[in-house]
């Protein structure tokens, strides 16, 4: 090989050992200050009123170009999320139709760089079901979240919910998925989360739904049990006995 070519080459790597990392850096320092905030979005915790807008202008502003690291495009897509569902809380339609918009966008966007991200398709299925109502084909969205993340984290807090309102339309086997989805919430504690799947949108399916629980241990089912009777619900738990104290 011809030593000239062989400097050639050299130069060439040399040239972009340098400048890739001032092409990452500064996608590296943005999205530091909103991988916390992220975090706390997955987690459905609360900002003070204004501080993820005024996040999302500095993000906006400073978007690096070049290099984008896949975490700051993930961080922006839910940042850009709460600040729609936070602006369509305040029932300004055409603010919150505006900020929906963005936030399909941004969720598209961020799919192109991680497109095996459960929680991004979970998401995705949300607002487009939001913004343009139910559609057959929209939940090809939820079906590829179940796929890349079955048993992901915080994923499952959202997801339960949002499958149990389509149960019907699922497949056999995602119904099974979503039926033991339901009863990991409760093996995993979040039993507030777990009653309102129930009463809410799986109340159609409560009978599947609770005969499942069979499968956790007695302790778990007694404390969902003492949780549903708080709001006066009463249901057939497999293996408790509906103790009247419960209702006091």
């Amino acid at each position: 090989m011809p030593k000239a070519f062989v400097r050639v080459m050299l130069l060439f790597v040399a040239l972009f050992g340098t400048l890739w990392p001032m092409a990452a850096v500064p996608s590296f320092w943005l999205t530091a200050p909103i991988r916390e905030a992220s975090l706390r979005i997955m987690a459905d915790g609360l900002f003070r009123p204004g501080v993820l807008a005024d996040m999302l202008i500095r993000l906006n502003a400073n978007s690096p170009r070049g290099v984008v690291q896949p975490e700051f495009r993930f961080a922006l897509a839910v940042v850009t999320l709460r600040t729609a569902e936070e602006a369509m809380h305040r029932k300004n339609s055409d603010e919150g139709d505006r900020a929906m918009e963005a936030s399909e966008g941004e969720l598209r966007s961020a799919l192109q760089v991680i497109p095996t991200d459960s929680f991004l398709w979970l998401m995705l299925y949300s607002v487009v079901t939001r913004r343009s109502g139910f559609d057959f084909e929209n939940i090809g969205y939820l079906e590829r979240s179940y796929a890349l993340g079955p048993n992901e984290g915080w994923v499952v807090l959202r997801r339960n919910q949002l499958a149990l309102a389509v149960f019907s339309l699922l497949s056999k086997s995602r119904q099974d998925e979503v039926v033991a989805e339901f009863a990991a919430l409760i093996n995993s504690g979040f039993i507030e989360e777990a009653a309102i799947s129930l009463t809410g949108a799986g109340w159609v399916e409560r009978e599947r739904l609770l005969e499942n629980l069979k499968k956790l241990d007695v302790a778990s089912r007694e404390i969902f049990a003492k949780r549903l009777a708080r709001d006066g619900v009463r249901v057939s738990i497999p293996g408790i006995e509906q103790d009247e104290r419960y209702w006091r």
